[in-house]
């Protein structure tokens, strides 16, 4: 019995949690009455043609990834590890391996001062959120390599570990 127990409760809280997020999931419709500018539709109409692989396009992931430390108090209290590809113009891979190194120190200042600013604390994979970490990404790439050599950012995968 005392071997069953643990998993019993383990399995009970998670159904719960799980209920508790569906039943408190906001609806779609109150989703898309929080952000009613033109900006956002722009967006929204921007990212589902983004989502279609795109002829003459190469697409990059970067070798490594991306360590961020999330320092509070003088010690560090939390890393956010995250893998980054870039979006380049067709038969310009090399270019973009030639110059990864970089690269990587542009964008690695880019999330140094979102993390900063408080970026990666509390609710950091809101979608507000990770668009202003995207956009300030191809900003900073724009305006170091210019447009024609990275023409987007796509961020892979994000994790934080809290200590």
């Amino acid at each position: 019995m005392r071997k069953i127990l643990p998993f019993l409760l383990l399995l009970v809280g998670t159904g719960a949690g799980v209920g508790a997020g569906v039943y408190l999931r906001p609806s779609p419709q109150e989703l898309t009455d929080q952000h009613p500018s033109e900006v956002d539709a722009d967006l929204v109409r921007e990212s589902s043609q983004n989502e279609q692989p795109v002829d003459g396009k190469e697409y990059i992931k970067l070798s490594n990834q991306f360590v961020v430390p999330i320092v509070e108090d003088d010690r560090i209290a939390s890393m956010v590890v995250m893998t980054l590809s870039v979006e380049t113009g067709e038969g310009q891979g090399q270019q973009v391996y030639d110059l990864e190194p970089k690269i990587r120190d542009v964008f690695l200042r880019v999330l140094f001062d979102h993390a900063a600013i408080g970026g990666f604390r509390g609710a950091f994979l809101n979608n507000d959120n990770l668009d202003t970490v995207r956009r300030n990404l191809i900003n900073a790439a724009f305006k170091s390599f210019g447009e024609d050599i990275i023409s987007d950012v796509l961020i892979f995968e994000i994790a934080r570990q809290d200590y």
